[in-house]
């Protein structure tokens, strides 16, 4: 839940904080997993300007403590740019917004994802929580936890719908950046699957392709129009 902070007292801001912890990840879907899912709802919300999604990114929420630093998070009702030099973090005493959604990227070294940053995210009123954890095989890799009550209750379902960002979020076997295995994606209220930016393009290029066959089958050059 979001402290009443007093502005009036000198608080560091943005710019004095450091942006991440600087530990490096030892998973490189520690990287990839939310770097699609920000290209991706970039293209999904290409028009709006009230949102952010962060990576790696410290989330300052006591002034008097260090940060939490989520594999990624999403905020709404924030601007999406504030000037030229971006965020260096993420404060809520400048931001007043907590984020409504975390996500963690279970690796090899845990970090506290089921257990210390859980309860972080909880004490803070971080509304769904995310845990995706690639190496499990018998269970399932997908947990999403819903704060009812002061206390995280997971959401079942596949894919899962977060009402309060009108958005679905799931695992599907697909294709980024060459590399062939279940990713994270985004879905609509249909539950069908948003297309990543690099799908929109071959979808796109295969179009032109058609086209051009097509005006070909007619005997139009289409490098002539």
């Amino acid at each position: 839940m979001l402290k009443n902070y007093n502005l009036r007292q000198c608080l560091p801001s943005a710019e004095d904080l450091p942006d991440s912890d600087d530990i490096p990840v030892d998973n490189e879907l520690q990287d990839l997993i939310p770097s699609l899912l920000k290209a991706s709802l970039a293209l999904i919300w290409s028009e709006r300007l009230d949102w952010f999604f962060g990576i790696d990114m410290g989330i300052y929420y006591d002034p008097e403590k260090p940060p939490i630093v989520a594999d990624a998070f999403v905020s709404l009702k924030v601007p999406r740019i504030i000037d030229q030099d971006l965020r260096y973090s993420y404060v809520l005493w400048e931001e007043q917004q907590v984020p409504l959604l975390t996500i963690e990227v279970v690796s090899q070294q845990r970090r506290g994802e089921y257990s210390v940053k859980k309860a972080l995210y909880a004490q803070i009123g971080v509304l769904y929580y995310v845990v995706y954890n690639p190496q499990r095989r018998r269970k399932s890799s997908l947990e999403v936890y819903q704060l009812i009550g002061g206390e995280y209750q997971r959401l079942t379902g596949q894919p899962i719908r977060l009402a309060a960002i009108e958005i679905g979020i799931g695992v599907e076997i697909g294709t980024y950046q060459g590399i062939t295995r279940e990713w994270l994606y985004w879905y609509d209220a249909q539950g069908s699957r948003y297309l990543t930016p690099e799908e929109r393009i071959q979808q796109e290029q295969q179009k032109a392709a058609r086209l051009a066959a097509k005006l070909k089958s007619l005997g139009i050059d289409p490098d002539s129009i």
